[in-house]
């Protein structure tokens, strides 16, 4: 039979390589939970005719209140044009209901599809938006 004896140099040793992985362990968790509390809302919309077709160029407005959305003012970021994708993002938003305004020479959003959903906090959040005549 072979007995495994614990000399004291060895069990300070341990003893101190279990706080540090503690240590390490507390230290990389508080970073995951500071780092998603920290998270953008944002908002990704992407703008596209009514035959689907992505539309690069478009101006999309963003507003808090369908009152401002109305009247065209205050809009949430100031406007942004689309990318060769037909795709703008809004960040740092707050997690609530937006009104958007997309539009492309003659077309725009008007007929419907003007409110989305109450977004989900620090996450991306996406919609597309029909343009049309």
């Amino acid at each position: 039979m072979t007995f495994a004896y614990l000399t004291t140099d060895s069990y300070v040793c341990a003893k101190n390589d279990f706080h540090l992985m503690k240590k390490i362990f507390w230290g990389l968790l508080s970073i995951v939970v500071a780092s998603t509390q920290f998270l953008s809302t944002v908002l990704k919309v992407t703008v596209l005719d009514d035959a689907g077709n992505i539309q690069k160029g478009a101006v999309v407005k963003l507003y808090k209140t369908e009152e401002d959305y109305k009247e065209d003012k205050n809009p949430v970021g100031g406007p942004q044009t689309t990318d060769e994708k037909g795709k703008v993002q809004f960040k740092d938003l707050e997690p609530q209901v937006y009104y958007v305004r997309a539009q492309k020479g003659d077309k725009d959003n008007s007929d419907g599809g003007i409110k989305t959903h109450k977004l989900d906090a620090g996450k991306i959040n996406k919609i597309n938006v029909i343009i049309s005549d």
